[in-house]
């Protein structure tokens, strides 16, 4: 084995699949655990009840785990300790380190870092640096796969982002089987689906977690916004009250707001549709984002009568806006370099198709979680059953 032991692969996995976990970190992911970073780890998928938003996942992890037993010929001993979307955001960096350097983390034994957005394409700066050996410098690009050793072997930092988000699958690796993190996910998705089954009439509506860990804050100076408001206004949208209440950003009733019923609205138009929450209305604000080109080309490959149409309502005073932060503050913090034509050829036909074909989306993955957990509490461990069905 090399001194310094690592490897990088390129196109590891496919765009598509890049794409489809970046809808699902945008959706789902709240503040991380150092300033300027945000993550979506599985467990928070199951406790905020996204756990069908787990199945994207599977078959990557997998790759990405026989990967790493084959290069550092470990099989059959390995455990995957930590599986999380993490997103470097402006301002971020970390100086030089290894993963093991706090005694809390003396488990980890290997990481993977697989890239989800391109380095000076969707953001700037977050080049990630070895200290001693080859290759010294990693420029992320989407679909590569870094593994190495989470020790003293392979000391790293990353640049600080100075534009845009960056955006990896990171997985973290141990020997040890009491940090088996298929294990404690599989006995929290035994109980969330047990306890919502009976009770849920609608088990693929995501429930937002704790205010606090949406509130993005900035500096010393108090400054911030909330995460899932930004992301639907970075995106040309709004969320507005559905009981004419006034909502000021200065008012603390937007975070109830933010956990009932609310709409959409994009300049004068508000969707007649009713959302449970902002989270719902986020999701489907992300999966039209990432699927916009295709619904454009199904909605007009099909017969008009047949295609959902959109309910619009016109803007009235009463229906004020929720925007609680600093909208200025969020563009400039997650602000992309590389927006898509979408932005400026929306049609709310084509958002009405996206509605239905999202649920169509969750409804499939909730189906197939269902379907697997019997065989994951059987072997304890997360594993593909079957082929996931591909809707569009």
């Amino acid at each position: 084995m090399a001194e310094h032991p690592r490897l990088l692969l390129h196109n590891f996995i496919s765009p598509d699949q890049c794409k489809e976990l970046e809808f699902i970190h945008r959706s789902c992911g709240v503040m991380g655990y150092r300033p300027g970073v945000l993550s979506t780890t599985l467990s928070h998928l199951i406790a905020t009840g996204c756990p069908h938003l787990m199945l994207p996942f599977v078959p990557i992890r997998d790759t990405i785990k026989d990967l790493v037993e084959d290069f550092f010929s470990c099989h059959f001993d390995l455990f995957i300790e930590f599986t999380g979307l993490i997103s470097w955001c402006k301002g971020a960096s970390i100086g030089w380190h290894s993963d093991d350097n706090r005694p809390y983390l003396k488990q980890r034994h290997f990481a993977a870092v697989c890239y989800l957005n391109s380095y000076d394409k969707d953001f700037k700066g977050g080049v990630f640096h070895f200290k001693d050996g080859e290759p010294a410098s990693i420029f992320p690009v989407a679909g590569d796969v870094l593994i190495y050793t989470a020790d003293s072997c392979n000391i790293h930092s990353v640049d600080e982002v100075t534009e845009g988000e960056r955006l990896t699958l990171t997985l973290w690796f141990t020997r040890d089987s009491a940090h088996d993190e298929d294990a404690k996910l599989i006995s929290l998705l035994s109980q969330r689906l047990l306890n919502n089954e009976d009770n849920n009439p609608d088990p693929y509506l995501s429930v937002p977690a704790s205010d606090n860990m949406y509130w993005f804050s900035h500096g010393h100076n108090q400054l911030g916004f909330d995460l899932r408001c930004a992301r639907v206004h970075i995106l040309g949208y709004n969320l507005c009250s559905t009981n004419n209440k006034e909502c000021k950003v200065s008012d603390s009733s937007y975070e109830e707001l933010l956990v009932n019923p609310l709409r959409l609205s994009r300049g004068d138009k508000i969707l007649g549709k009713e959302f449970a929450n902002s989270l719902h209305a986020l999701q489907v604000v992300q999966f039209y984002y990432w699927k916009a080109h295709e619904l454009k080309v199904a909605r007009k490959g099909r017969n008009s009568t047949k295609s959902p149409q959109a309910s619009l309502l016109e803007k009235t005073s009463g229906s004020d806006l929720v925007l609680p932060g600093d909208p200025k503050l969020a563009e400039d913090v997650l602000g992309c370099l590389s927006h898509d034509d979408m932005l400026n050829s929306f049609d709310w036909d084509d958002f009405a198709l996206a509605i239905a074909t999202w649920e169509a989306y969750i409804g499939e993955l909730h189906k197939d979680l269902v379907a697997s957990l019997p065989h994951w509490v059987k072997h304890q461990i997360i594993y593909l059953v079957g082929e996931r069905q591909c809707l569009m």
